[in-house]
């Protein structure tokens, strides 16, 4: 990954420590560059931070009104969610309500992040199911749009209708050709791209219309509509991108993906944020998009939220202040 630059700082006493570098990039819906910091050209996989474009054809297609789907679907559609009870019990339900049931997922268990569910598995011996998995919303949108296409069941593969819909989508509202593809964490085809691109994207998604001119638009605008009215859906309690998204009262979108990715939908300002650091560390990628937000003016600095990620102090196993979590200079300038 060339030339990517400081972006968060790790301080201990007087110095910096750590460095974390990456790249981020600010887009406006034409494709132009308004700030970006690092490579813009620089190609990466999106991982999780591209579940909204992968939900495009879902709704685009009508096959999300022909199933009947609501906001919750369509947020738990775009979702990395923790496997509480709040995300599984909705997604069992839009399986039973396809006829189809765990196993016709394809994203594999997983055992979930809530705390709770963990340990109501683990208490009762159980085996996490396909429905745990982060991604078993995405994968429930794939087969309603398996079912409306009467398509085969095996929707992860990279020259099935369902993909090679969410290709020409992803082409679309990035502006550029898919760079590759790699099979994701949940088997789904993950299209690589650069980084403006996926800015681009996101801002596309922040100046689309509910009565915009073209099914790709509403559909946008329908997905991120859902996202920044269920957080708690798209994410979970205590994730960087639920408390995020309430603390700006649903006026801007983001969502992460592995690997330190994050994006922004910022429809108030019709941008599109996205963000890379190198090293994969999430404490840099949460920091960094924090920062790009307070940058903004869309996120308070001295709010609670800001400051878990930002400026966020770092304790020792006593609870002393050992250091802090920084922005690099020239991110929030």
């Amino acid at each position: 990954m060339s030339n990517p630059v400081p972006l968060t700082e790790i301080w201990r006493g007087d110095r910096v420590e750590s460095l974390h570098l990456g790249h981020a990039v600010i887009c406006a819906p034409s494709g132009e560059i308004l700030r970006a910091w690092g490579d813009p050209d620089a190609v990466i996989y999106p991982r999780s931070s591209a579940k909204m474009i992968q939900a495009l054809p879902l709704v685009e297609s009508g096959a999300a009104e022909a199933a009947g789907l609501t906001s919750e679907h369509l947020a738990l559609a775009c979702a990395s969610h923790d496997g509480a009870h709040i995300h599984t019990d909705r997604v069992d339900a839009w399986l039973t309500g396809l006829g189809l049931d765990d196993d016709d997922l394809r994203c594999g268990p997983q055992m979930p992040d809530d705390p709770a569910a963990m340990k109501e598995l683990l208490c009762a011996d159980a085996e996490p199911r396909q429905v745990h998995n982060n991604c078993s919303g995405k994968h429930a949108g794939f087969l309603t749009l398996t079912k409306h296409l009467g398509a085969g069941p095996d929707y992860v593969g990279i020259d099935h209708p369902v993909q090679q819909a969410v290709k020409a989508a992803w082409e679309d509202v990035t502006g550029e050709p898919v760079q590759g593809w790699s099979p994701d964490g949940c088997s789904a085809p993950n299209f690589a791209g650069s980084l403006k691109g996926l800015a681009r994207a996101m801002a596309y998604f922040a100046a689309a219309r509910e009565d915009g001119d073209s099914p790709r638009e509403r559909a946008a605008a329908r997905l991120r509509a859902a996202m920044a009215k269920h957080p708690e859906l798209v994410a979970g309690e205590g994730r960087a991108c639920t408390r995020l998204m309430r603390a700006m009262n649903g006026a801007v979108v983001v969502k992460t993906g592995a690997e330190a990715v994050y994006v922004a939908i910022v429809p108030e300002r019709k941008l599109g944020v996205a963000l890379k650091i190198a090293d994969g560390a999430t404490r840099a990628s949460e920091a960094t998009v924090t920062a790009l937000l307070i940058r903004l003016g869309v996120l308070e600095r001295g709010g609670e939220a800001a400051a878990s990620y930002l400026d966020a102090p770092i304790l020792n196993r006593r609870g002393i202040t050992t250091g802090h979590i920084r922005a690099a200079p020239g991110l929030l300038d």
